[in-house]
């Protein structure tokens, strides 16, 4: 007997209803993931005509740079494309004053939905965190202050795209060390600290400890004071492609701190307090980054996300790679933090640059929120139950969201 239906199927009847007339070449409505497209107009969603959209519109134009190809999510049944090619050409002469007659002529607003969901409010709500560009002190060697290593991208780590495998190796790893013709799981986190990679270990600079090169790896880039004051940015370039494990989640399920008021200071705080369990929680996570040095953006500018360019400071967004493709706008609706204990509305247009080995899902996001303590304390507070409303491209000059269409 199948279960009873919420008191939301009706509407969710209706908006399958809506996304089949907008597509009437689908057999079923839009999807993408577990997700549901609800169509909804750009008035009814509340903040949009206010919200500096000027400042998504200088975001959106940087990513139609990069010209990223289809993603997996485009593949799936019902699923709408997501080809920017128009609404990038379109952009490219779009004043500051049309950026929201911009993306409204150039794009159609879908509430995601998930419809699986038991309770009703969460088949409407998404969850967003986010992330930060921290600052640490390092230095070019190692010393008594500075033992631990940043260290370099190994030249026998293979990278795999979204969907791709190698033979002999698990699907659900993302990278694979070269052995001659064949491939091998590439070393977890506590291999690597061993010395599992030998000479092709080549350290960029030197941390303060275990906790910063964490925090570092965390939030996939940073920016690292040598002691002669030189700035230099570590980007992210490549990971060991193990599960990522959430540390600051271990020391709740632990029982060492509470979730609530959980800041970025106070875990890396106890983690520093208590060594000895450190270690342990630390390589318990088995996902492992390296990173490259970035010296080719000016002052002032984000590191670089996903996408290949700088990140916006409250305009950027980590989604899932495998679902999205960079350059896709949301609309997010929810609430941003107060350091001091409150929260501010979040209603914002954001744009999809950047993704994360714990982005995983279609209302799923990371918000990146800028560099230094300041956005690293809002950071590490944000976890909301923020509602996704993604703006898929009008195909045609304006007609329907064909699926599968070729750019």
């Amino acid at each position: 007997m199948p279960p009873a239906l919420g008191p939301s199927s009706a509407a969710l009847a209706l908006a399958a209803l809506l996304a089949c007339a907008a597509n009437p070449t689908q057999a079923g409505p839009l999807r993408i993931g577990e997700a549901m497209l609800e169509p909804v107009p750009f008035a009814a969603l509340p903040g949009f005509a206010g919200d500096d959209l000027a400042a998504a519109l200088a975001a959106f134009r940087a990513t139609c740079a990069t010209r990223p190809g289809p993603v997996l999510g485009e593949a799936a049944p019902n699923a709408p494309s997501q080809d920017l090619a128009r609404p990038c050409a379109a952009a490219a002469t779009v004043p500051p004053e049309g950026a929201k007659d911009f993306f409204e002529r150039h794009f159609s607003a879908y509430r995601l939905l998930r419809p699986n969901r038991d309770a009703a409010a969460e088949r409407s709500a998404g969850f967003l965190t986010g992330y930060f560009e921290p600052e640490l002190a390092g230095s070019p060697g190692p010393t008594p202050d500075f033992p631990v290593p940043a260290l370099a991208r190994p030249d026998d780590l293979v990278s795999l795209e979204p969907g791709e495998t190698r033979p002999g190796l698990d699907p659900a790893l993302r990278a694979a060390r070269r052995d001659g013709d064949a491939f091998r799981p590439y070393p977890d986190r506590a291999a690597i600290e061993d010395g599992a990679l030998g000479t092709r270990a080549r350290p960029l600079l030197w941390l303060r400890d275990a906790v910063d090169l964490l925090v570092l790896q965390v939030q996939g880039s940073g920016r690292v004071r040598l002691p002669d004051g030189r700035s230099v940015r570590l980007a992210y370039d490549g990971r060991n492609g193990r599960p990522y494990t959430s540390v600051a989640r271990l020391i709740v399920t632990g029982g060492h701190l509470p979730l609530e008021g959980l800041t970025l200071a106070r875990w890396t705080g106890w983690l520093r307090d208590n060594p000895a369990i450190a270690r342990d929680l630390i390589r318990r996570n088995a996902s492992y980054i390296f990173f490259r040095i970035d010296d080719g953006l000016p002052d002032g500018a984000g590191p670089r996300g996903g996408a290949g360019v700088p990140l916006t400071a409250g305009r950027s967004l980590a989604v899932d790679a495998t679902l999205w493709r960079y350059g896709v706008p949301f609309w997010l609706d929810g609430s941003l933090p107060d350091p001091q204990g409150g929260t501010t509305p979040l209603r914002r247009l954001v744009i999809a640059q950047d993704t994360g080995s714990a982005i995983l899902g279609p209302a799923r996001g990371d918000l990146y929120l800028g560099t230094g303590a300041q956005a690293g304390a809002v950071a590490g507070l944000l976890r909301d139950p923020t509602r996704f409303v993604v703006l898929l491209p009008k195909q045609g000059g304006g007609g329907s969201l064909a699926p599968g269409a070729a750019p």
